[in-house]
């Protein structure tokens, strides 16, 4: 007998499935595969949310830390020119430098 769409020995009932637990199986196997892969997307969007604020706390620190050494800068350069222009006015007695620092080590 030929099939239903003329080709030979291939019966109407081939490839369809006949136990209705074969297909409750399959179903639930999909259903299983769907629930993993509704939790794995779940854990991916609790890592991107975390992975959002930890980008913002860098950036918050990063931000902090340049403002920090610009301070920095700014003390550094205001002493500086404290010092260039308390060079002439000190005495070496009440502003040390390396020469008498040394020679305090030394003694």
């Amino acid at each position: 007998m030929s099939g239903p769409n003329g080709d030979p020995n291939i019966s109407i009932d081939d490839g369809i499935i006949d136990d209705e637990d074969e297909f409750e199986e399959e179903g639930e196997k999909y259903v299983a595969i769907n629930s993993m892969l509704d939790q794995i997307n779940s854990y991916l969007d609790d890592l991107e949310e975390k992975n959002d604020a930890l980008n913002g706390k860098l950036h918050d620190l990063m931000e902090s830390n340049r403002q920090a050494r610009l301070e920095f800068r700014a003390q550094l350069q205001q002493r500086e020119e404290e010092d260039r222009a308390g060079d002439g006015d000190l005495s070496s007695s009440s502003h040390p430098g390396k020469e008498d620092l040394k020679e305090d080590g030394a003694s």
